[in-house]
């Protein structure tokens, strides 16, 4: 199963969108915290709308706790900082998107400890995709590649 990570989220708005994306998607969604923002079970509800009872949600305390939970799995990193485009990557199955902040990404050590990096590519003016619609790009292809394609 893959599942879709969001490293220390900044916006609750995008946390309930990313769990309505993985509720449709039937992948689950790890948090890894502390996020940018007070954690509220009401507002994140109100982004997710009825979508909450239908994924399974795991918050991890930190990046270390998210790694020694997955230690056994590959992170594959969605980030603007790498050549390596989504649509040349071979996914499998058990695969971790990992997105980053969507003020800053992530530190050099979440960078650094990924498996692989994958970018989508943009126009040489834009800076990046909102993180739910990237990860909704990726996780799609990674389904084509893996879930969707075994289930035939």
């Amino acid at each position: 199963m893959l599942n879709i990570a969001m490293y220390q989220p900044d916006i609750p708005q995008n946390v309930g969108a990313m769990i309505r994306l993985c509720a449709c998607t039937g992948v689950a969604l790890d948090i890894i915290e502390p996020c940018g923002f007070p954690w509220n079970e009401k507002r994140i509800k109100q982004s997710a709308m009825d979508y909450l009872t239908l994924v399974k949600v795991l918050r991890h305390s930190s990046w270390q706790s998210f790694t020694q939970v997955n230690k056994d799995r590959r992170i594959v990193l969605m980030t603007t900082k790498t050549d390596t485009l989504y649509t040349d990557f071979e996914f499998q199955p058990g695969d971790i998107l990992l997105a980053g902040q969507e003020s800053s990404g992530v530190p050099d050590e979440v960078y650094n400890a990924a498996d692989a990096r994958i970018t989508i590519p943009m126009h040489e003016s834009a800076r990046s995709l909102n993180i739910v619609n990237a990860s909704a790009m990726i996780l799609g292809e990674a389904l084509r590649q893996t879930k969707w394609v075994n289930e035939k």
